[in-house]
């Protein structure tokens, strides 16, 4: 089958063609690498192995090494061998050295030697005592009568029996368990450990038998300080500190307990605090009348002087009425402390006398001897402290003292330091 022509368009305008500008350089044409061949389902593909390159190895030159000049060899030194260093060991330290025993023990532990068949009495400085404490019994009496008829009018209990009641407490000191209580609450002394009463009970053994009584019916005790004392209270207790028990010798110690045993022989002990106690009613009422009157006079005097003076007058004219009342009996308390220090005074020469007559004289004189040094030391030793001496005490001081100067006792035992034709 004939196509039929194609139709004919007409050509549009014919342009000019631009100017032939020059090419490049041209750069020469390199085979390229021969296609890989192809790949076989079973085997992969491998690189094509070439030979490394040979480069030619470095040879590393070869300097001459220049040499060392041979030192001579010198011998070295040898060091010391040095001990090496221990510690010293830390041992415990020493206990200190007891006391010297220097006591010469007259008697067999067990022995018997009881002779005194009354193991208390008093003499002339006990009843003394007592009588002293007569004037401070009756006051006392007085506040007592006054607080039992006050308590009367409250309870109905008749004062009589408040008053027998108090009178009888006396009986008191020489009850034990109320020493015990007063040893340990007011004197502050403490039952002996045993090593303490290890080291006290053989010296109070032997002084007691030296003296003849029953040593087992007193009561040792300790005061843990570190001052040179010793106590007799009571009817039964017997006290010394820490430090006579642990400085003094033993001989010493014997002295000192002898001494106080002096004491309970002589009644002094209990005498004392039986007027003690008697006479602690008026003297607690004594305390408040002051305070109060004081306080009452400073009070009044904020307000107006007059009145305070008015109070002063009013307690003046008080005091002389009371004074009258009684002939003159509340006197007696002004001049009663100087005339109980007295009374105490000689009491503790009787109590040296009697550690002298069981052979302890030259033992308490050394004794007075030593604290006499101890007290001159700490006098010096103020001195250097602060520069100024030491002030010593006034007349009025030495006669509220209830102990005689070392001076005194010392003289006092010169009798029994003499020897024996």
């Amino acid at each position: 089958m004939n196509q039929p022509p194609e139709p004919q368009y007409p050509q549009g305008p014919q342009y000019p063609q631009g100017p032939q500008y020059p090419q490049g350089p041209q750069y020469p044409q390199y085979p390229q690498s021969p296609p890989p061949p192809p790949a076989h389902p079973q085997q992969q593909p491998q690189a094509p192995a070439y030979p490394p390159p040979a480069h030619p190895q470095y040879q590393q030159p070869q300097y001459p090494q220049p040499q060392q000049p041979a030192y001579p060899q010198y011998p070295q030194p040898q060091q010391p061998a040095y001990p090496q260093y221990q510690p010293a060991p830390t041992a415990p330290l020493p206990a200190p050295a007891a006391p010297l025993d220097d006591l010469e023990y007259q008697n067999a532990p067990g022995t018997r030697v009881h002779r005194k068949a009354y193991q208390r009495s008093a003499d002339a400085t006990a009843f003394g005592q007592l009588a002293l404490h007569v004037p401070g019994f009756l006051m006392s009496l007085m506040v007592v009568l006054l607080l039992a008829t006050i308590l009367e009018a409250v309870s109905g209990l008749p004062y009589w029996v408040s008053t027998l009641l108090w009178i009888a407490s006396g009986a008191l000191v020489f009850h034990r368990p109320s020493e015990g209580f007063f040893a340990r609450h007011l004197l502050r002394l403490q039952r002996p450990l045993a090593h303490e009463l290890a080291a006290l009970a053989p010296v109070w053994r032997e002084v007691t038998a030296r003296a003849g009584v029953d040593g087992d019916r007193y009561e040792l005790w300790i005061e843990d300080t570190d001052h040179l004392n010793a106590y007799a209270a009571a009817g039964h207790i017997v006290g010394v500190t820490r430090y006579a028990l642990e400085k003094l010798p033993r001989s010493q110690l014997a002295a000192v307990l002898a001494h106080e045993l002096g004491h309970h022989t002589g009644g002094h002990a209990w005498s004392g605090l039986l007027g003690w106690w008697y006479a602690l009613p008026g003297r607690i009422a004594w305390q408040v009348v002051r305070a109060v009157t004081f306080f009452v006079i400073r009070f009044t005097s904020f307000f107006s002087y007059v009145a305070a003076g008015l109070m002063i007058i009013f307690v003046g004219l008080f005091t002389i009425l009371t004074i009258t009342a009684t002939y003159g009996l509340p006197l007696l308390l002004l001049v009663m402390p100087y005339l109980m220090a007295a009374v105490g005074r000689r009491a503790e020469l009787r109590a040296d006398e009697h550690a002298a007559a069981l052979g302890f004289a030259p033992m308490l004189a050394q004794m007075l001897h030593g604290v006499m040094v101890q007290e001159e030391q700490e006098k010096q030793a103020v001195l250097a402290r602060t520069g100024k001496p030491f002030t010593e005490p006034g007349t009025l001081s030495r006669l509220l003292s209830s102990h005689p100067d070392h001076r005194t006792r010392l003289h006092h035992l010169q009798p029994y330091l003499q020897p024996t034709r």
